[in-house]
């Protein structure tokens, strides 16, 4: 996640000195998600057969995949079921503290050349996958529930607290990538602004998220699923819509903040979900889950950028809102449950 953090807040920039516009710098933005979402399909029976020894990280958006789905689904197999709110949390905490030093350091070395944070991130990837293959040692079905088989996709599809976290999950995907990723920082140097000033305004955010991470983590395990849900996608359905009227450096930095409090509990809540609903055990589950965040990031940058080039950027930012409220409206259907303790 460092190493993504470097590349965050330079890539549209770096983009637009070839000549790029919005339109060209959302298509740029959502290949790698492109590249994970063709390959979704595969990867959880890819962990099913093998185990969880996945260590094509470096190979770009196709390595990112095979790394993340096998990391949640072994996260969900280890975690009891009345931890997994606190276990997603812990998991989601390791990914910002590469989220809060990455765009930081990424606008520091864009100072040096545009194309150093890419180099620094290759060197990170390559040590990310020999760290994987020196010390992960998981089993295949390590944590899952006793007596309860692997839960087929038909089945899944047909549940709502399933499709409510693949909601979620599309609604987060098309924000970060499509509106914080590609948008904010093309914004940010609108307003005159240095490609600096956009990694300080992630920076900031992401430290607000790693303060609250793990308290929305025990608030999805003991208060439950549903009233996480609906805060999580409420409070980041209202920061998200009050983008649409700012113009001001400092109130994008404040709204950004509290966009990050609603994902703290939305980078806990869907994934306990998904825990719950397949019980502890890999497969394609997770993998559609994981899915649908690469919709939302793979079309959310190209029609985010068509929104912001032929409408406008107030109505681009729309487009995110109108997302996380019906999330938000969908979380307030599912039935209150409580994990029970596993013995």
């Amino acid at each position: 996640m460092l190493g993504l953090g470097l590349v965050l807040p330079v890539l549209p920039v770096y983009t637009a000195t070839f000549g790029a516009g919005p339109t060209q710098i959302g298509v740029l933005v959502a290949l790698f998600a492109f590249m994970r979402l063709a390959t979704s399909p595969f990867c959880g029976r890819l962990g099913v057969r093998f185990g969880q020894l996945l260590v094509f990280r470096s190979l770009g958006g196709v390595g990112s995949v095979l790394f993340s789905v096998s990391a949640l689904a072994t996260l969900l197999a280890i975690a009891p079921a009345d931890q997994r709110g606190r276990a997603s949390a812990v998991f989601e905490a390791g990914f910002l503290l590469g989220g809060i030093c990455g765009p930081a350091l990424g606008g520091l070395l864009a100072l040096i050349a545009l194309s150093a944070p890419f180099v620094a991130y290759a060197v990170l990837l390559l040590a990310a996958a020999v760290l994987t293959l020196a010390v992960l040692r998981t089993g295949r079905t390590a944590g899952a529930e006793p007596g309860r088989g692997v839960v087929r996709l038909p089945v899944l599809l047909r549940n709502r607290h399933y499709l409510v976290a693949c909601l979620a999950a599309l609604a987060q995907g098309w924000v970060l990538f499509g509106l914080r990723g590609a948008l904010v920082p093309t914004v940010v140097v609108g307003w005159r602004r240095d490609v600096t000033w956009v990694g300080w305004a992630f920076t900031i955010s992401a430290a607000v998220q790693a303060l609250l991470i793990m308290p929305a983590g025990r608030v999805v395990d003991r208060a439950g699923r549903r009233p996480a849900m609906i805060a999580g996608t409420g409070v980041a359905a209202a920061a998200i819509t009050a983008l649409v009227f700012v113009d001001r450096y400092a109130w994008l930095v404040v709204l950004l903040s509290v966009y990050a409090a609603g994902s703290a509990l939305l980078n806990a809540a869907p994934a306990a979900l998904i825990g719950d609903v397949v019980a502890g055990r890999a497969g394609s589950g997770v993998a559609v889950f994981s899915m649908c965040a690469d919709v939302g990031a793979v079309v959310g940058p190209v029609v985010v950028g068509l929104i912001a080039e032929r409408v406008s950027v107030p109505a681009a930012f729309g487009s995110g809102a109108v997302l996380l409220v019906v999330a938000f409206a969908a979380a307030w259907t599912l039935t209150t449950a409580r994990p029970t303790r596993r013995s």
